[in-house]
């Protein structure tokens, strides 16, 4: 078996594991990139697209974000829908000028695998069997098969970016973790279309059929989303189904209309809720989907999984200059504090906005009291916008 020593296996070719080697790089530190998928895969695949301004503005730091900058579209707002009117929350008004950048999550992977490649970073896809091994030591192990050749890769760190059914989860020994979930009862059906967004800003609908949302990728793609049972196929959702939902549930009373075009790709996704504590097991840490989901009604999931790579990053460069292991010490403790901010907020969002299956005319009620008042106070406004764009201060 073929020995490679490197100072941090990074599994996963995610944003998380792609933004890590990146800022590894930038300070010096050796890293090997290990991804079970091909590049194509990897680079269509289509996830989040709304970046908090934190997370653009790591991106431009770590130089990949010309192309963000040339095809991104900024959001200063988000609108509220709900009883056929519209609502604007003004997000840049409330929070000193932040924005959110809307800029797909495969076309964020693209840029990164190019920078990666171009500065000969190892990066190897398609690999097999990969196993972690002697997490506790000072020289932990990983065991992966490339090309069907078994290799053997010795580190400093390990950095689990590979999501919640990846290898790096299970590897530690039972019991080491503790589990904090829960399912909701719906699911999201969201497509792709090729017609132009209707609005220059992002819309979440509450309607008493349930909930949608409008989102864009770009000046010609559209992205929309509905609430659906739990249980549906997608095969239950021809086209003109999915139009028609669409266009009830984001009907405005002065008439406006949804623009409507080819669907070029569509799926379902359940909603979920997941933590992982503590995010490390000796030298391997978690970071991104590895360690925590997020219903996707906040937008967080991205920008929590930045934001871990971020302090993470830091911490190893700490260790590697000084020797000083205390930001790796608190790496746990100090991501946690804003995953569960997102996660209450993804979870107030989301029982704000969907209808659930027992919900009676009471519970209806309360949501529609919460959002009038969400759209009239100036204080309920500000929290919500701090939370939206990303609050430092977890």
């Amino acid at each position: 078996m073929k020995t490679v020593r490197t100072q941090v296996a990074i599994i996963g070719a995610g944003p998380a594991g792609l933004v890590l080697g990146q800022i590894l790089h930038r300070n010096g530190i050796e890293s090997i990139i290990l991804e079970e998928r091909d590049r194509a895969y990897v680079e269509r695949r289509l996830r989040a697209g709304v970046l908090e301004q934190g997370s653009a503005d790591l991106l431009r730091e770590l130089g990949v974000g010309e192309r963000m900058d040339r095809e991104k579209l900024v959001h200063h707002g988000v609108h509220l829908q709900f009883e056929g009117e519209r609502h604007r929350i003004d997000l840049s008004g409330l929070t000193g000028g932040k924005s959110i950048t809307v800029y797909g999550q495969h076309e964020i992977v693209k840029d990164l695998i190019a920078a990666r490649l171009a500065q000969g970073g190892p990066l190897r896809f398609e690999v097999r069997d990969v196993q972690l091994h002697d997490l506790a030591s000072e020289r932990p192990r990983v065991t992966v098969r490339d090309a069907d050749e078994p290799h053997e890769i010795t580190c400093d760190f390990i950095a689990g970016c590979d999501g919640s059914h990846g290898v790096s989860l299970p590897s530690a020994p039972a019991g080491h973790f503790t589990t904090f979930e829960r399912s909701y009862p719906f699911s999201w059906l969201g497509i792709l279309a090729s017609v132009p967004p209707s609005l220059d800003e992002l819309v979440y609908a509450w309607h008493e059929r349930g909930f949608a949302l409008h989102s864009m990728r770009s000046p010609t793609i559209t992205r929309l989303y509905v609430q659906c049972p739990a249980e549906d196929s997608i095969e239950a959702w021809p086209d003109e189904r999915i139009w028609a939902e669409l266009q009830a549930r984001l009907a405005m009373s002065d008439g406006w209309q949804l623009l409507e075009g080819p669907i070029l790709e569509k799926g379902i996704a359940r909603i979920r809720s997941h933590v992982t504590e503590p995010m490390s097991c000796g030298r391997m840490y978690l970071a991104g989907d590895a360690a925590h989901i997020v219903p996707p009604t906040g937008a967080k999931g991205m920008n929590l999984a930045l934001h871990d790579v971020r302090v993470l990053g830091s911490a190893m460069t700490s260790w590697y200059r000084t020797g000083d292991q205390r930001e790796l010490e608190q790496y746990s403790a100090t991501c946690l504090r804003r995953v569960w901010r997102a996660e209450h907020f993804s979870w107030w969002m989301t029982s704000m906005l969907h209808r659930l299956p027992s919900d009676d005319p009471f519970g209806a009620k309360l949501q529609l009291a919460q959002m009038r008042y969400l759209c009239r106070s100036s204080a309920a406004a500000t929290s919500f916008a701090e939370n939206y764009v990303g609050f430092e201060h977890a």
